[in-house]
């Protein structure tokens, strides 16, 4: 188990035996990992399992409180924790219908003893020549093409990250962000002493004179950028945006880690379009294909292909061969292609669901997406509202998972779509609505 769940373990016991009493103030973050000896991010994670749970709600300008804890709570809630809950809507892996028979058939040639053989050798970063064609084709865009030999392959897309991170950012170096960023990229800064620097934003996207004003103020080593669907708010930056970015950047001469792994949903091209030369294109399989068997995909400006391509093999974040060839063969029979299609029907009528549950509230999404940026009505808070709907056997992903500035806190929650049937998405939107309603 995770050091920080053992934590969070050891805080759920004190309160469920009493030695923390509801009401009590937990001490500020930064005092519990200097005790602990912890680091800061780590402690955060800590409060954040504690208000997953329901067992601790936190308040702005005031600190971190223990709540009422129900009969049976702390370590047996751990093991379940708020991603067992009956409908979770933090996860967020589309399922087509008939996705596993749509996908048996291309592996059944992989089961022939010649042909299993290659499929089990040790793969290189830059795969097979078949798997960098494929590639290439499922990742052009009507403006853009990427070249086959710029491809690198990873085990997924999140090590497609890290290891591109690692071969631009130093240990002490600073990496510009959204404000609001994607959970995991801040777990990886902290592994490799990265720090994560909020760029200003507006409803267009990142602002390219925020990005020269970091840059001018302390050297930014590279941008991680969502242009394309936006995880958590589902914004698209607009093609005008875009080509600001792009000149911005040139001008500063800053690589940038663009993630594209929700753009299979859209047919939008990417910020590499417009500026090839420093930015490293970040997709992957998960989403499209299926979570347990997927391939990360890393588009690589062509003078910093041995640098990532180093980075892949030292951070043992190779793809399986097996992998790239099941995923080669799903390209080439058009089987990711049918599945696309398929999730982006799907997509659409989740949308619609949400639109009719939450119907007066203040939403931010995009008929494509899977996900929608809920914020919500006062005096309802992030936690207090992730806790209630724990209470009521759903689990949402607290705004302040995504937030780079911690002085910036969002009352508002992220409502994953894709993983649970839609009848249970709308029954439990429903329910969420009413507690909306309500108060704390």
């Amino acid at each position: 188990m995770d050091d920080y769940r053992r934590l969070a373990d050891r805080i759920a016991d004190d309160i469920t035996a009493g030695r923390l009493e509801p009401g009590q103030r937990l001490p500020p973050q930064r005092v519990f990992a200097r005790r602990r000896g912890i680091a800061g991010s780590t402690a955060g994670r800590v409060y954040a399992e504690l208000v997953r749970r329901g067992l601790v709600v936190g308040e702005v300008g005031r600190g971190t409180f223990v709540r009422a804890a129900p009969a049976g709570t702390g370590r047996a809630l751990v093991e379940t924790g708020a991603t067992e809950a009956p409908v979770n809507l933090e996860l967020n892996y589309p399922s087509a219908p008939g996705q596993s028979e749509l996908l048996a058939p291309a592996l059944a040639p992989l089961q022939r003893p010649d042909v299993l053989t290659e499929a089990l050798r040790p793969a290189a970063a830059n795969g097979t020549p078949a798997a960098r064609q494929a590639a290439a084709a499922l990742l052009a865009t009507p403006g853009r093409r990427p070249a086959p030999d710029r491809i690198l392959f990873t085990g997924n897309a999140r090590q497609a990250i890290a290891a591109t991170l690692a071969s631009l950012v130093r240990p002490g170096g600073r990496l510009g962000v959204e404000p609001l960023t994607y959970p995991l990229v801040k777990e990886i800064a902290a592994r490799l002493g990265i720090a994560l620097v909020p760029l200003a934003a507006d409803e267009g996207g990142v602002r390219p004179e925020s990005v020269a004003a970091v840059h001018r103020r302390t050297p930014l080593s590279a941008l991680y950028l969502q242009p394309t669907l936006h995880n958590p708010t589902s914004l698209t930056t607009s093609g005008e945006r875009l080509r600001q970015l792009a000149a911005a950047v040139r001008a500063l001469d800053i690589p940038v880690v663009e993630d594209r792994i929700w753009s299979f949903l859209t047919d939008d091209d990417p910020l590499a379009a417009h500026a090839p030369d420093l930015t490293h294109v970040v997709d992957g399989l998960s989403k499209r294909v299926a979570p347990g068997l997927t391939v990360g995909f890393v588009v690589v400006p062509e003078a910093r292909l041995g640098a990532v391509a180093a980075a892949v093999r030292s951070g043992g974040w190779s793809a399986g061969r097996f992998a790239v060839e099941a995923a080669t063969r799903w390209i080439g029979d058009g089987t990711v292609q049918r599945l696309v299609a398929a999730k982006r029907a799907d997509a659409a009528r989740r949308q619609r669901i949400v639109g009719e549950e939450l119907r007066g509230f203040v939403v931010r999404s995009d008929p494509r997406a899977y996900f929608a940026w809920w914020e919500l009505p006062a005096p309802w808070r992030a936690d207090t509202f992730t806790a209630a709907a724990a209470a009521h056997g759903i689990a949402v992903t607290p705004g302040p998972a995504f937030v780079v500035d911690p002085n910036r806190t969002p009352d508002a929650v992220r409502l994953g779509l894709a993983s649970v049937p839609e009848p249970d998405l709308r029954r439990a939107l429903r329910t969420l609505a009413g507690v909306a309603r309500g108060t704390p």
